[in-house]
C-alpha cells in the first residue's frame, strides 16, 4: 500500500530526504509560495509546528511556482525569506510542481487520495494542505483559504489515534 513513506523529496538545502523518516508521525504537507496572498499562513503553519512537534507532528513545506508565478526565487532565496520573515523551522523542500506532467509523485498521490469533486482533482492554488496520519495515509485535504489555526483540532485527533 502506498503511503507518505513511499516517497522521497529534495530538501531545500539540496539533500535527498526519504519521507519514510516521518513514519509514525502526523504530517501536514503544504504547497507554499513567498509572494501569495496566503503567504502569511507561514506564521500559522510555524505555530502548529511549534505547538505539536514534541507530540510527533511536522509541517512539510513544498514551494511551488505554478500559481501566478508567486514563487520565483531559487531555494536559497526561499529559505532565506522563510527564515527572515516568518522564522520557519519546519522542514522545507525544493520547489516542485504539484499539477501537470511534471508534478512531483508525492503530490500526484496526495491529489488522488483526497481529491476535490473528481478523483485526482488538480490543486487549485498555493497553501493547499494535506493532513497525513501516523500510518502514512491521507486523512483530509484543506483548501488554501483554510487558516492553519483551524486545523489544530484535526491534528490533535490524528495524534491521539
Amino acid at each position: 500500500m502506498t503511503s507518505l513513506g513511499s516517497f522521497s523529496a529534495r530538501a531545500i538545502d539540496g539533500t535527498d530526504t526519504d519521507l519514510s523518516s516521518y513514519e509514525g508521525q502526523v504530517v501536514l504537507v503544504v504547497n507554499t509560495a513567498s509572494q501569495c496572498g496566503f503567504t502569511g499562513q507561514y506564521a500559522g503553519l510555524q505555530e502548529l509546528h511549534d505547538t505539536y512537534a514534541e507530540q510527533g507532528f511536522s509541517v512539510l513545506g513544498f514551494p511551488c511556482n505554478q500559481f501566478g508565478g508567486q514563487e520565483p526565487g531559487d531555494e536559497e532565496e526561499i529559505a532565506s525569506f522563510c527564515d527572515r520573515t516568518f522564522g520557519v523551522t519546519f522542514p522545507m523542500f525544493a520547489k516542485v510542481d504539484v499539477n501537470g506532467d511534471e508534478a512531483h509523485p508525492l503530490f500526484e498521490w496526495l491529489r488522488n487520495e483526497k481529491s476535490g469533486l473528481m478523483p485526482g482533482d488538480a490543486i487549485k492554488w498555493n497553501f493547499t494542505k494535506f493532513l497525513v496520519g501516523k500510518d502514512g495515509q491521507v486523512i483530509k485535504r484543506f483548501s488554501p483559504t483554510t487558516d492553519p489555526a483551524k486545523i489544530g483540532d484535526k491534528i490533535k485527533d490524528a495524534l491521539a489515534a
